[in-house]
């Protein structure tokens, strides 16, 4: 009949096209694949990259936060510290601010002084060992007054040295020294720049470049006071006092320690 279509017959797959269909499908499968392999991958490096400056970070902050401690603690023990020994504790030796022992400890601390100028030693007070205990500083200098007492139960012998722990743009270089030893004061000054084993002229030479002072104090008996007063500042005279050490600082520690039996037995 005319008018009518014939019906379209499909063509079966040759083994050809179905061969070539195969291979695309797997080609597909496997870029995608490889994206989502390479996408993996990115992803753990960035994440380790994020955990390592992580772990980068907290090291910086914690190094930081201990020269932030440290700071504050050697601004707390300030520019003069007196301290006993263990042994010396042990043996009773104590120390005060005040001559009735109304508070005794092992450790003292004096006040610092903060922006300061050379001075001469004529211009220091004469009463620097008997106006006032404990810290009692001018406008330019350190004045510190304390005690130290046998508070133990036998008569003992103790030594007790006052050294430079710290010292900033040779600021040592011009530093003076007074010390009272119940009432007797010396000053004491590093030795000449040029010529290490000469004393400044207004004073005596230190016992070495950080030894500033030593005393001794034999038959110390059970309830003895020795009364000390410790004077610093910088001394305008000396030659070494110059520009340099502007803004320098000068640390200094006081240690007591009494000596052993066989020490005091060997002593003549």
């Amino acid at each position: 009949m005319f008018g009518k279509k014939k019906p379209k017959i499909e063509q079966p797959i040759t083994p050809e096209e179905l061969s070539r269909l195969n291979d695309k499908k797997m080609a597909d499968a496997e870029i995608e694949h490889f994206h989502v392999k390479n996408d993996s991958i990115e992803i753990v490096k960035y994440k380790k990259r994020r955990r390592l400056l992580s772990i980068i970070l907290s090291v910086c902050i914690i190094i930081l936060l201990i020269l932030f401690i440290v700071s504050t603690l050697v601004t707390q023990w300030g520019d003069l510290i007196i301290s006993i020994d263990s042994p010396a504790v042990k043996k009773g030796i104590v120390l005060s601010e005040d001559a009735d022992f109304k508070t005794q400890c092992a450790s003292l601390t004096a006040e610092q002084v903060k922006d300061v100028t050379n001075i001469t030693y004529s211009w220091l007070p004469v009463d620097l060992d008997t106006s006032k205990d404990g810290a009692h500083n001018g406008k330019n200098y350190v004045a510190y007054t304390f005690y130290c007492k046998n508070n133990g139960e036998v008569e003992l012998d103790y030594d007790a040295v006052l050294e430079i722990t710290g010292a900033a743009k040779s600021a040592d270089e011009a530093t003076r020294v007074m010390i009272y030893k119940n009432g007797k004061s010396s000053i004491y000054g590093k030795g000449q720049y040029k010529d290490r084993s000469k004393a400044e002229t207004d004073c005596t030479k230190f016992v070495s470049d950080k030894e500033v002072y030593k005393t001794s104090t034999e038959k110390f008996k059970v309830g003895d006071i020795d009364k000390y007063t410790i004077v610093i500042w910088i001394e305008g005279n000396d030659p070494e006092c110059i520009d340099d050490i502007r803004n320098g600082h000068v640390r200094m520690r006081m240690l007591f320690s009494v000596r052993d039996d066989e020490e005091s037995t060997a002593k003549p």
